[in-house]
């Protein structure tokens, strides 16, 4: 591979400002314009929803993944994790180059906390092998994350070759930072802001920083950059920060 592979992971809180205030899926497409990343992780993306799309004057009138790829990304795969009465939401992977196969794997750890794994395997230009893509966002209690820790791990035992390059990324609601150690014992897995920087990005709330929940987990990549996106124009779009890496096949 002669060029790197650039990456972002955004939780984007339904395309809604902090309190669902506003309607911030515009700017966010914009924003993500700006990045010049191959490949995003995207977190809480609205599927549908009637109620809101009848509130906010400029609601989208297609689905939010596809209207975020917008002319940027030519294609995108999208898991529905949690359904209700009035839309669904769940987590998106947008590409510049084609996805070859793509599944979303229910890992919800209890009835009350639908959430996904989205796994697309992806065609980068000058690899060999495909770029194995994992988008998760990880429940809020400690039980519910260890055991959808273990259905991650099991699933990259089992679809993902041991030489195969694989980004696993997302919102990870880590708050105690166990995380990091698990899939690097289990998987080999390094983070990529750790290894850059020395330390996991703070990202949560983004008009403040102060919590290490957003990550990036790579195997047979060096990363070459990590920045966190914070700043007024950020942090008004959604209440995470997003994160990007700079990547070359190890």
């Amino acid at each position: 591979m002669t060029h790197p592979l650039h990456i972002a992971s955004y939780n984007i809180h339904k395309g809604l400002s902090q309190f669902n205030r506003r309607l911030t899926v515009h700017e966010l497409r914009d924003r993500l314009g700006t990045l010049g990343t191959d490949i995003v992780f995207l977190q809480e993306v609205q599927g549908s929803h009637g109620l809101r799309a009848s509130r906010f004057q400029h609601w989208p009138n297609r689905p939010q993944t596809e209207f975020l790829a917008g002319h940027i990304y030519t294609d995108f795969a999208y898991g529905k994790n949690c359904v209700y009465d009035m839309g669904h939401h769940g987590n998106a992977i947008l590409s510049r180059y084609k996805i070859l196969a793509w599944e979303n794997e229910d890992i919800s750890a209890h009835a009350y906390e639908s959430r996904g794994m989205l796994h697309c395997e992806i065609e980068v230009p000058g690899m060999e092998l495909p770029v194995h893509c994992i988008n998760v966002h990880l429940g809020l209690t400690e039980g519910g994350r260890k055991r959808q820790l273990a259905m991650i791990a099991a699933r990259v035992r089992t679809m993902v070759p041991d030489g195969a390059p694989l980004i696993l990324a997302g919102d990870f609601n880590d708050w105690q930072m166990r995380v990091g150690r698990y899939f690097e014992h289990e998987l080999g897995l390094v983070e990529v802001f750790e290894t850059h920087h020395g330390k996991s990005a703070r990202s949560y709330p983004s008009f403040l920083p102060m919590f290490q929940l957003d990550r990036i987990y790579v195997r047979r990549f060096s990363i070459q950059a990590a920045h966190v996106h914070t700043g007024n124009a950020w942090h008004r779009i959604s209440d995470h920060a997003a994160l990007t890496a700079e990547l070359r096949l190890a």
